[in-house]
């Protein structure tokens, strides 16, 4: 049914190991116009192509030595990559927000995997949520996401990292991490060597790199050593203050994969908790904390 849904340009939210995806045809612009129209989503903030296997990547995309010896690495995986567009891209150029380059993806989660095999194209698939809100990790976020008009959902288990895909610029020369996420760039520079930061002014070439983005309705306050009258605490560690009434941990161990896992989910549930606002206590930046406090970040910019 979900094939049938895809084939007829319609919508699908699916089950990955990073998030839920909101996935349509890749090859069919008007089935992406819809990605973007039940999104509210801007038209210059470019979508990742999920893909089979990589001999369907690379019908798509123009693979370096870099990109060769990542994909061999880390797909079936949380890793997007940035490459040009072949001269026969039969992806929608609305996918690559009408760039050079488009960012194709190998998900590791068995459902999305089984999915992409029987359709036999790329899919274009963001997270199952409206524009700038926070992403679903279950499915039950789709619902309540899209309330008033669900798309077709594959029903899964909760999404195991929890994050969406790191990303790696290799349009050029160089590699460019766009987007932070569970593969480190410690990880990748041990593939590939050096790997540069892109700066805050860098053309917008993935997801995940507006200023806001992934945000609640109520205000987000971070790096917090006290909690306000009608705040929920994100908490994270042993370490909580004393006295604050309603508080959510991410890790009571301290665990940042653990962290990473309950962010979206533990966000959108001080959200709907939340009087006045969300605290959020100090996470390291280390390791998958890196890509924590950057979307801690996102939440927390002005709007």
């Amino acid at each position: 049914e979900a094939i049938a849904t895809w084939q007829a340009g319609q919508l699908v939210a699916m089950p990955t190991e990073t998030v839920y995806g909101l996935g349509a045809d890749a090859c069919n612009d008007e089935a992406v116009a819809a990605i973007f129209a039940r999104k509210g989503r801007p038209q210059f903030n470019p979508l990742i192509v999920h893909v089979a296997n990589q001999p369907m990547a690379a019908s798509y995309v123009q693979f370096n030595e870099k990109a060769l010896a990542l994909a061999e690495a880390f797909w079936p995986g949380p890793l997007t990559l940035v490459l040009p567009r072949t001269s026969d891209c039969p992806v929608s150029l609305l996918a690559s927000a009408g760039g050079d380059t488009l960012g194709v993806r190998m998900p590791a989660h068995p459902v999305a995997q089984a999915l992409l095999q029987a359709f036999g194209r790329g899919v274009a698939a963001p997270s199952a949520n409206r524009s700038g809100r926070i992403s679903p990790t279950c499915a039950a976020h789709v619902r309540e996401e899209f309330a008033d008009n669900p798309p077709f959902i594959i029903e899964g288990d909760a999404a195991s990292i929890g994050l969406e895909s790191t990303v790696i610029g290799l349009a050029s020369d160089s590699a460019v991490l766009l987007r932070p996420g569970s593969i480190t760039q410690q990880e990748i520079e041990a593939v590939i060597g050096p790997v540069e930061l892109a700066h805050a002014q860098s053309a917008i070439t993935s997801p995940g790199m507006l200023a806001s983005h992934y945000a609640p309705s109520h205000r987000l306050r971070l790096n917090v050593s006290e909690v306000r009258e009608g705040e929920v605490l994100l908490a994270f560690g042993d370490d909580v203050p004393q006295g604050v009434q309603q508080v959510l941990n991410l890790s009571p161990a301290g665990d940042l994969k653990q962290a990473a896992a309950r962010l979206f989910a533990y966000m959108r549930q001080a959200d709907t908790l939340a009087e006045t606002g969300i605290a959020v206590m100090p996470i390291p930046m280390e390791g998958i904390g890196v890509a924590i406090n950057d979307r801690l970040r996102r939440a927390a910019a002005k709007k």
